[in-house]
Protein backbone atom coordinates (compact mmCIF):
# COMPACT_ATOMS: atom_id res chain seq x y z
CA UNK A 1 0.00 0.00 0.00
CA UNK A 2 0.92 3.33 -0.71
CA UNK A 3 1.75 5.90 1.61
CA UNK A 4 -0.43 8.46 -0.32
CA UNK A 5 -3.99 8.66 0.97
CA UNK A 6 -3.51 8.18 4.39
CA UNK A 7 -5.59 10.29 6.89
CA UNK A 8 -2.94 12.23 9.66
CA UNK A 9 -4.14 14.53 12.64
CA UNK A 10 -1.99 17.43 13.06
CA UNK A 11 -2.15 18.76 16.75
CA UNK A 12 0.00 22.02 17.92
CA UNK A 13 -0.91 25.00 19.39
CA UNK A 14 1.91 26.70 16.98
CA UNK A 15 -0.49 27.50 13.72
CA UNK A 16 2.15 28.05 11.81
CA UNK A 17 3.78 24.60 12.67
CA UNK A 18 0.39 23.07 11.74
CA UNK A 19 0.33 24.97 8.48
CA UNK A 20 3.89 24.27 7.29
CA UNK A 21 2.72 19.81 8.42
CA UNK A 22 -0.53 19.96 7.12
CA UNK A 23 0.90 21.29 4.08
CA UNK A 24 3.89 18.82 3.68
CA UNK A 25 1.90 15.96 4.41
CA UNK A 26 -1.07 16.62 1.99
CA UNK A 27 1.44 18.68 -0.64
CA UNK A 28 4.19 16.43 -0.84
CA UNK A 29 3.45 12.92 0.73
CA UNK A 30 -0.27 13.32 -0.41
CA UNK A 31 -2.10 12.55 2.79
CA UNK A 32 -5.35 13.94 3.95
CA UNK A 33 -4.52 16.54 6.83
CA UNK A 34 -7.19 17.50 9.33
CA UNK A 35 -5.60 19.99 12.06
CA UNK A 36 -6.37 20.96 15.73
CA UNK A 37 -5.27 23.78 18.03
CA UNK A 38 -5.19 22.48 21.54
CA UNK A 39 -5.11 18.96 22.79
CA UNK A 40 -9.04 18.87 23.88
CA UNK A 41 -9.55 19.81 20.09
CA UNK A 42 -7.33 17.00 19.13
CA UNK A 43 -9.07 14.43 21.01
CA UNK A 44 -12.47 15.59 19.48
CA UNK A 45 -11.29 15.66 15.93
CA UNK A 46 -9.62 12.19 16.17
CA UNK A 47 -12.61 10.35 17.63
CA UNK A 48 -14.52 12.17 14.89
CA UNK A 49 -12.09 11.36 11.89
CA UNK A 50 -10.38 8.12 12.81
CA UNK A 51 -7.16 9.61 11.41
CA UNK A 52 -4.55 6.64 9.91
CA UNK A 53 -1.92 8.57 12.55
CA UNK A 54 -1.25 11.45 14.52
CA UNK A 55 1.17 13.77 14.81
CA UNK A 56 1.21 15.36 18.63
CA UNK A 57 3.16 18.26 20.23
CA UNK A 58 4.03 17.58 23.51
CA UNK A 59 3.88 21.40 25.17
CA UNK A 60 0.28 22.68 24.74
CA UNK A 61 -2.36 24.84 26.93
CA UNK A 62 -5.39 23.02 27.94
CA UNK A 63 -4.26 19.52 27.35
CA UNK A 64 -0.28 19.05 26.85
CA UNK A 65 0.44 15.60 24.44
CA UNK A 66 1.37 12.92 26.84
CA UNK A 67 -2.20 13.95 28.54
CA UNK A 68 -3.61 13.53 24.79
CA UNK A 69 -1.78 10.36 24.69
CA UNK A 70 -3.25 8.49 27.28
CA UNK A 71 -6.91 9.72 26.82
CA UNK A 72 -6.44 8.80 23.47
CA UNK A 73 -5.51 5.19 25.11
CA UNK A 74 -8.79 4.84 26.80
CA UNK A 75 -10.89 4.57 23.99
CA UNK A 76 -11.58 2.07 21.73
CA UNK A 77 -12.02 3.85 18.44
CA UNK A 78 -8.70 5.50 18.76
CA UNK A 79 -6.36 2.99 21.11
CA UNK A 80 -4.62 1.73 18.02
CA UNK A 81 -4.17 4.92 16.33
CA UNK A 82 -0.22 5.74 15.69
CA UNK A 83 0.88 8.64 17.52
CA UNK A 84 4.10 10.80 16.81
CA UNK A 85 5.36 13.48 19.40
CA UNK A 86 6.38 16.30 18.00
CA UNK A 87 8.84 18.10 20.23
CA UNK A 88 11.37 21.05 20.06
CA UNK A 89 12.76 19.35 23.47
CA UNK A 90 15.88 17.17 21.81
CA UNK A 91 17.89 15.90 24.74
CA UNK A 92 18.05 12.57 25.07
CA UNK A 93 16.28 11.61 28.41
CA UNK A 94 13.47 13.99 27.28
CA UNK A 95 13.14 11.89 23.99
CA UNK A 96 13.57 8.73 26.22
CA UNK A 97 11.02 9.45 28.09
CA UNK A 98 8.80 10.27 25.81
CA UNK A 99 9.38 7.09 23.98
CA UNK A 100 8.30 5.88 27.33
CA UNK A 101 4.61 7.03 27.05
CA UNK A 102 3.82 4.73 24.13
CA UNK A 103 4.01 6.91 21.67
CA UNK A 104 5.40 5.20 17.81
CA UNK A 105 8.42 7.48 17.37
CA UNK A 106 9.30 11.44 18.19
CA UNK A 107 10.17 14.03 15.30
CA UNK A 108 12.25 16.96 16.69
CA UNK A 109 11.32 20.83 16.00
CA UNK A 110 12.11 22.27 13.43
CA UNK A 111 11.79 19.64 11.18
CA UNK A 112 12.48 19.66 7.20
CA UNK A 113 8.70 20.13 5.79
CA UNK A 114 10.33 18.19 2.35
CA UNK A 115 11.47 15.63 4.26
CA UNK A 116 8.70 14.89 7.09
CA UNK A 117 6.14 12.94 5.41
CA UNK A 118 9.35 10.53 4.54
CA UNK A 119 10.03 10.81 8.25
CA UNK A 120 6.36 9.83 9.06
CA UNK A 121 6.38 6.86 6.83
CA UNK A 122 9.59 5.69 7.99
CA UNK A 123 8.74 5.56 11.50
CA UNK A 124 5.30 4.33 10.95
CA UNK A 125 6.51 1.55 8.46
CA UNK A 126 4.68 2.56 5.64
CA UNK A 127 5.70 2.21 2.43
CA UNK A 128 7.14 4.84 0.36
Amino acid sequence: MSAGGRHVVVIDDDASIREVAALALSAVGGHEVSTAGDGAEGLELAGRVRPDAILLDVMMPVLDGPTVLARMREVETLRDVPVVFLTAKVGAQDISRLDGLGAVAVITKPFDPLTLPQQLADVLGWDA
